[in-house]
């Protein structure tokens, strides 16, 4: 597999807390791959020692095929988790000047940045100041910004992190338009469908240390199997079902009727499922066999490690 990134035994202590514990992965070239974890894992420090903001406690990493360096850096692009943008310059002028960083020269810096707000219709906010922008606007900007130079590698940091769902959508784009383009991008995230939507591979964080490494598909081949439900009514499935060891909860209401998700799991399968229905006197109009989420598989791996509030669907 030729890599992009090589990390190896990483370890980033802070005195006596150890924020992340050997932690391994490897990301192909050309790839799309997500750091995932709960709030808190260690996603953001594994990731400041790859660009060289943090150096390791511990560990090895290899990054475009070498040790880092300043000139690597330059082929890398990074949106930090801490967003921040000079306030006084114009969304255009902060493209650019971030690109210039980089070692691209003004004149295709600012050309550069001119066609990046035109291909994400931000036409409009081109000669805005970063201070007059919301938060989400500006968001979009530093995200822009980090492309600009054309890196070989882009590393984003929650980059979903603030976006409303649409503008979420819109940045799943980019990145697939970026990878499209041949380059490698690495992103974190504690929303797992993100993930599922856009990733090859992954890497499962909890605690500071890796709970999964691998395809999406292997992850998911690891999570219980799932069933997903409908009642009639007010029916509270999970009220009637939650004590006798199921796990169910609600997915969603429409038209009076409401849906569930059932796992199935500790030795409990359908026929179980549905017999505790029947015995539950449950009003059922769907019940069916349904594909289980990267939630679900995350759930599975670090089991009592993490709180389940700490993890988003």
């Amino acid at each position: 597999m030729d890599a992009a990134l090589e990390a190896e035994g990483l370890v980033k202590r802070y005195g006596a807390r150890t924020a992340v514990r050997d932690v391994s992965f490897s990301v192909p070239k050309g790839s799309i791959y997500g750091v995932l974890g709960p709030n808190g894992a260690g996603k953001s420090t594994t990731l400041r020692m790859i660009v060289g903001v943090l150096k390791p406690s511990a560990g090895r990493i290899s990054l475009l095929g070498g040790p880092i360096s300043r000139e690597t850096l330059r082929r890398v692009g990074y949106l930090p988790e801490e967003r921040g943008l000079y306030r006084s310059m114009s969304a255009r002028g902060a493209i650019a000047y971030l690109a210039r960083l980089k070692g691209t020269p003004a004149r295709t810096a600012f050309r550069r940045a001119d066609q990046l707000l035109a291909d994400h219709g931000l036409e409009k906010i081109r000669n805005k100041r970063i201070k007059t922008l919301s938060k989400g606007m500006a968001q979009k900007v530093q995200v822009l910004a980090a492309i600009a130079h054309e890196p070989e590698f882009i590393i984003f940091d929650e980059p979903f992190s603030g976006l409303d769902p649409v503008n979420q959508r819109a940045l799943e784009a980019t990145i697939r338009a970026q990878a499209q383009a041949g380059r490698t991008v690495l992103f974190s995230t504690h929303v797992m469908e993100h993930a599922e939507r856009l990733c090859e591979r992954i890497l499962l964080i909890a605690q500071g240390a890796r709970a999964f490494e691998g395809t999406v598909s292997e992850a998911l081949a690891l999570a219980p199997s799932v069933a997903v439900l409908e009642t009639d009514g007010a029916f509270d499935l999970a009220g009637a079902l939650v004590p006798k060891g199921f796990a169910v909860t609600l997915e969603g209401e429409e038209h009076g009727n409401k849906r569930w998700r059932a796992r199935l799991e500790n030795g409990r399968g359908s026929r179980q499922l549905l017999q505790a229905c029947v015995e539950a006197g449950a009003p059922l109009s769907l019940f069916e066999p349904a594909r289980a989420s990267l939630h679900e598989a995350f759930v599975a791996l670090v089991g009592d490690k993490i709180k389940p509030s700490t993890v988003a669907e």
